[in-house]
This record gives structure tokens, sequence and C-alpha cells, in this order.
């Protein structure tokens, strides 16, 4: 695995019937006051029959001739009254079963609109660990209807595929057909893992958005145990994703991520990024299908932080993250785990996310209110910082000016120093920001900042 770090908006509600349902029920009511009707009717000429064969009859005289007939027409309005009743009965029966096929439709008119339905994409290959992943994620859904999990497995591995395969329905099992090396220039042949890698992404994400028709998607790597609101966290940044185009990824993961780094009293913080985190993130088809059709044959993650990717757009990310890699081993042969992986704090407290208010993370409110709370803190130099000579609460402002002050500055405050396409890990317009002693840091370009520089990488 590459241990790569990727107005409010409301589903349309469905037409309410209650009008047309309104109209609908005088019919029924109608229906029933005939029914009753015709029995009453029925049962007051029933009584008026003459007695059965056999019985005392008066008898009848010429001078009783007229009411005679009179009964006889009687009679045969009550036999014509039943056959009546009996088409009645029919008509009555059909309007009940009618109602029946109302009746959820009301109760549709009343209900929540229809939730949109996130998968969960589980990129596999070789690794039996991936039980681990797919426990957690089983064990903290919240629907199986609303996140269904798929799993993408690669290479073939048979003990992989048996373990997959013992979850039964719970998890789809797909696998990727060509499983061939692929041919790499004569430099990259240690890389073949990584244009396997990018292969499988592709076809794992053409699965879900073309085969299978989704709209949304969140990718989740099989080394990735998932915190109890992973989904909670998704379900409450779709919308804002969708609706927010400068907006391109949700991702679970934050690079400087490690305890002592976040601000643990604050699992419900979320911020803006310029890096793509991975490890986690969520995509919309809109965004594969202009992703798909120039999708790398390799280094897919590094490809995607590219600024002809990227276009200015940025990603959500939080504070404390959902996810925490377990896979030391992979394509990567370990990069960054022991140092920073292995350490980062996986959340552990449900934030319900759906109930807040995220629109502080729209743009350009979120800009604003971020610019000045960095830039209206005070500088400190490295100094104060890395010895803790920090007097209040903070925040602080620690500015740098050349790539090589950052890595510096990065390396020894113990946070992430690379940067790709220039842009910092967890950076947002050049900010990074961490925890150092409990208390925030923000480490900054001078202000004025405009752009990143490619060449810091």
């Amino acid at each position: 695995m590459s241990h790569s770090h990727a107005s409010s908006f409301r589903p349309p509600e469905p037409t309410p019937p209650s009008a047309m349902f309104s109209k609908r029920r005088p019919l029924i009511l109608c229906g029933a006051l005939l029914f009753v009707t015709w029995n009453a009717v029925l049962v007051l000429l029933l009584w008026g029959r003459p007695t059965p064969s056999g019985q005392d009859q008066p008898e009848l005289t010429a001078e009783a001739g007229a009411p005679s007939n009179m009964v006889a027409d009687l009679l045969q309005m009550a036999d014509t009254f039943e056959a009546e009743l009996a088409v009645q009965r029919e008509i009555l029966l059909q309007i009940q079963n009618h109602q029946s096929l109302w009746g959820p439709t009301r109760a549709m008119a009343t209900a929540s609109p229809r939730q949109p339905v996130i998968p969960i994409l589980v990129i596999a290959c070789n690794r039996v660990t991936v039980k681990r992943c797919l426990d957690k994620l089983l064990e903290y859904r919240p629907s199986a209807e609303l996140h269904p999990i798929i799993v993408s497995q690669d290479c073939g591995h048979v003990e992989t595929a048996a373990v997959i395969q013992s979850y039964g329905g719970r998890v789809t099992h797909l696998r990727q057909p060509d499983l061939s090396n692929i041919v790499v220039p004569p430099s990259h042949k240690k890389f073949q893992g990584y244009y396997k890698i990018s292969r499988h992404y592709r076809w794992a994400l053409n699965q879900v958005f073309r085969n299978l028709s989704h709209t949304s998607v969140v990718v989740v790597e099989d080394d990735l145990e998932v915190a109890p609101d992973f989904f909670e966290y998704f379900r409450a940044l779709l919308p804002l994703l969708r609706s927010d185009p400068s907006l391109w990824c949700v991702s679970a993961w934050n690079d400087n991520g490690r305890d002592g780094y976040v601000d643990a009293a604050r699992p419900d913080l979320l911020y803006r990024t310029d890096f793509f985190p991975g490890l986690g993130w969520m995509l919309v088809k809109e965004l594969w299908e202009e992703l798909e059709p120039k999708w790398p044959a390799s280094f897919w993650d590094d490809w995607i932080r590219q600024p002809e990717q990227r276009h200015g757009r940025a990603c959500v990310r939080p504070e404390v993250s959902r996810t925490l890699t377990f896979g030391r081993q992979g394509v990567s042969l370990g990069q960054f785990y022991d140092k920073y992986l292995r350490y980062i704090k996986l959340n552990s407290e449900f934030v319900p996310f759906t109930k807040l208010d995220l629109s502080y993370l729209k743009e350009p409110t979120y800009r604003e209110d971020f610019m000045k709370a960095v830039y209206s803190a005070p500088v400190v130099t490295y100094e104060d910082v890395k010895q803790g000579r920090l007097a209040g609460a903070g925040p602080f402002c620690l500015q740098y000016s050349t790539k090589d002050a950052f890595k510096l500055f990065a390396k020894n405050l113990g946070i992430m120093d690379d940067l790709k396409s220039g842009v910092p890990r967890a950076g947002y317009r050049g900010v990074v920001s961490f925890m150092s002693r409990g208390r925030r840091i923000y480490l900054a370009p001078p202000p004025g900042w405009s752009q990143y520089d490619p060449s810091w990488s």
C-alpha cells in the first residue's frame, strides 16, 4: 500500500401525495356509506317477505290485491338491490385494496427525505488482516442499505479471498481480473507494485460508479481501522462536498494527527486542507468522471496532488483522525510508519456531526476566519516553541519564508516535513496547524501569501 495521506444541500424530498389522498378520501367514505345503506334497505325489505310455505298466512282477498302487487314489486326490488349490493361490495373491496396501496405513500409524506447511499470501497490485495478492517466497518456501520461494503481484491491471493468470502452477504466481493505484470520502464522495475495499485484503483472505482451506478464512495485500504463515528462523519460532509465546488474530497485522516499533536478535547473540529490526505477518503461520481480519462499508470496519489488535477480545490480533514493504519508492510515498505503512522491518535468519542452546523467550512467564510485567527496570533520564534517558552494559552504563529526553514521547523517540532507539489501535509494556504505542549501553533508563511511553489518538493 502506498501510505498516501486524500449553501446547505438537502437531498430532494419526495412529492407529498397528501393532496391526492385528500381527493380520494370522499370516495372511500361514500363507498362505505353506500355499503351500509344498501344493507339497511335489504334488512327492511326482508322483514316484509312472506313467511315460508307451510306456515299460517293470512288469506288475501281480491280487495287485498293491490297490497299484494305492491309486496311483489318490493320483493323484485329487493332482488335487484341484492344484485346491486354484490356489485357495491366488490367496489368497496377494490376501494379498500387501493387504500392499502395508498397507505405507504401517505406515510412517505411525513417521512424524512430519502437518505443518500454511500458505499465503502475496501481496496484489498494479499493481507488476511483485512479482517480487522472489515470487522470494525461492520461493527460501526449504522445501515447495510445506506452503506454497502464492497471489497475489491487484486493479487488473486487465495487466503485473503477466503477471509473476504467468510463474511457472506454482508460484503460484496469483487475480483480485479487482470493479474498480469505491467510493462514498466527499466528504472521502475522495483515500483511494479505501484503500477498495479493504480490499475486496481481505476478498475475498482469504475465498478462502483459505472457498473454499480453509485454517486459517491468512501475509499478505504485494507490496513485501515475506522473510528466509531466514521460513517457519521462522511454522512454529514457529503452535502457540503456536493454543494461547494471549491472542495473535491473529504478525508478521515490528519497527517499530523499523532497523540500530543492534536487537541483531544476537540474531536468535533474540522479543517480545510490543500493537501490530499487519502487514507479513508470520499469522492463523488463527477470527480471520477473528470479524473478517470487521465488516470495515471502509477503513483496515483502523488499525481492527484499536482496542480493540474487539484485546480485549487481543497479537502476536509479532521483534527482527530477517523482512521488508523495498522499495515507496516506494503509497497511503500513501511515508509513513515515507524516514525509517524503508528502513533496516529484514532478518535474514540462519537461526534454527532449530522446534527452540527458545518457551514463554517464553506468558502469564503472559512478562509477569512482561519486567516484572521492565524495572523492575529502572537508571532513567536522557533526557539520559543522548541524550548516551551510560550506565555499564555495560545494560539501562536511561527512564520517561515523558505522551503528550508519550513522543513527545519517541521522536522524539529515533530510534524511531517515533506511537501508534494509545494503543498505541506495538512496545509491550508501554506499554514500547518498543530499542537505543541498543549498550545496551538500555526506554522505559517508571511502575510500576503498567494500561491504554492511546486519547486518546493
